[in-house]
């Protein structure tokens, strides 16, 4: 089957039914946002059984889940990036990261991608307050290949995980041939005048950012980190060593999330130039996705400005 131009979150439903397929014990969570999430009626109709709809009920979804894995499911648990995470804050604190339950907590739509849903449901801070979790990986896949790779470790993976998922069709990075392996970044290009780092959502942006400074003879070293947390240190490192300019691309808050952990590492071990693209502490608004990648500085132009500038300092 080829996934080149399916939807992110068809990919996410059948890659579930795949999962369901192989082992009976995987589960599919909705607190009434289905068809939203993609596993309604993909998921609902071919793994009935599998299907577990607990209305609007955020917070009982995620008990139930912790519950349910702690008697051998796999529950993937699924909602706007605001419900799965800062609405149900409290209760994956306790009953999944704290009791390390091997629950899978998938925010759907992240980030500037809510557009039509307005401030009030667009999350810019998830990456940030999972990664400061104890025991919860963080993962942001860019494309339907890494998303299906990154779904089948976290079902092969008894730990608490938190995935962002993209509801519409994104631009192909990768092929079918791709490997998740959260330990290690993927380096997208190879070059020796700035580091360019980016997950999920800014990924392709950043491809064709580097596309253009390659044509100005600006070589551009792109990392791309599925896994956010854990996060790996050494190519980070070993890039910005070579460079001597980092600059960071994400689609959240600049603080905390892929900015703030890059900025982590190398104040410690490899002080250099950083500068982190993404959302400048604000709150989002009822936009287009363009008119708020310009808005907040992080779309192809940006990035390619951004590269230029730190370079010169």
């Amino acid at each position: 089957m080829s996934y080149h131009d399916m939807e992110m979150r068809a990919v996410y439903g059948l890659t579930l039914c795949e999962l369901m397929e192989h082992n009976k014990n995987v589960l599919c969570l909705e607190a009434d946002l289905s068809k939203a999430s993609g596993t309604n009626p993909t998921v609902y109709t071919a793994y009935p059984e599998n299907f577990i709809n607990v209305g609007v009920a955020e917070a009982n979804m995620i008990g139930l889940a912790a519950g349910l894995a702690r008697e051998g499911k796999i529950p993937f648990c699924a909602s706007f990036t605001c419900f799965a995470s800062r609405r149900v804050y409290d209760q994956i604190t306790i009953s999944v990261a704290y009791a390390n339950t091997n629950v899978k907590i998938v925010g759907t739509a992240p980030g500037i991608t809510q557009g039509p849903n307005g401030g009030t449901h667009m999350d810019f801070l998830d990456l940030a307050i999972m990664r400061a979790m104890p025991n919860m990986h963080v993962y942001s896949p860019c494309d339907v290949y890494e998303l299906r790779a990154v779904m089948k470790y976290m079902a092969a993976h008894h730990q608490p995980t938190y995935m962002q998922l993209l509801r519409t069709k994104m631009p192909v990075v990768f092929n079918e041939n791709f490997t998740f392996d959260p330990g290690k970044a993927t380096k997208i290009s190879e070059g020796s005048d700035v580091t360019i780092v980016t997950t999920g959502y800014t990924t392709h942006l950043a491809v064709k950012a580097v596309e253009q400074l390659h044509k100005e003879g600006i070589k551009a070293e792109h990392l791309h980190y599925s896994s956010i947390k854990p996060f790996d240190e050494l190519s980070l490192i070993q890039s910005s060593q070579k460079t001597g300019a980092v600059v960071t691309v994400e689609n959240q808050n600049i603080i905390g999330g892929l900015g703030g952990a890059v900025c982590e590492v190398l104040s410690e071990k490899n002080p250099v130039k950083v500068k982190r693209l993404g959302i400048q502490d604000a709150f989002g608004e009822v936009a287009t996705e363009e008119y708020l990648l310009n808005k907040h500085g992080f779309n192809v132009e940006h990035i390619v400005n951004a590269c230029k500038d730190i370079i010169k300092r």
